[in-house]
């Protein structure tokens, strides 16, 4: 049995994982435990640095408070600024193991000046979201790319492939460095 302990109760973030995690050991039995974990940066965290930040001080987190475990996620969305002013946003995946960590960023879309402008003001982007399409903690169902895309692409989705980048070095051990 594999024990995956993921750094938030967010169900979107969950799904990902759970999704991620079955599909690349599609013939292993897999225990979820969902914890909430600190991130130890911004409420919203702004640009890569602080965004991997958050998503690593979680995985952390977990695996020094639940270490039977055999993977430990981490997963941070942030925002960033392109082209002058426009917002783009985007998250950040890392899995720990007890020898090794992978990581991967999700795939980046810009956010209209609106939401970007509610989020340069001091909200969290799934406030803004939440004020612009009048809706109640999207970030915990469809979030800003379900909403925008009409959930042809959903943040579960969105986060899946990226779950799924960041679990490469696990299959490829002989190919990374082993910490």
């Amino acid at each position: 049995m594999i024990k995956v302990v993921v750094a938030s109760k967010n169900p979107v973030k969950l799904e990902a994982t759970r999704n991620a995690f079955q599909k690349f050991f599609k013939n292993d039995q897999i225990s979820f435990l969902e914890v909430e974990a600190p991130s130890k940066v911004s409420k919203q965290p702004i640009g890569d640095r602080e965004t991997f930040n958050g998503a690593f001080n979680r995985a952390s987190f977990i695996k020094a408070n639940y270490p039977d475990a055999d993977y430990w996620v981490g997963i941070e969305g942030g925002v960033l600024f392109e082209f002058e002013d426009e917002m783009c946003a985007f998250a950040w995946i890392v899995i720990i193991n007890k020898v090794m960590t992978g990581k991967a960023r999700t795939g980046t879309f810009f956010l209209p000046p609106g939401i970007g402008q509610l989020v340069k003001d001091g909200k969290e982007l799934g406030e803004a979201d939440d004020i612009v399409f009048q809706q109640t903690n999207s970030k915990q169902k469809n979030g800003a790319i379900g909403l925008l895309t009409g959930d042809v692409l959903t943040r579960s989705g969105f986060y899946e492939q990226a779950v799924i980048l960041a679990l490469i070095p696990f299959r490829n051990k002989n190919l990374f460095i082993i910490e």
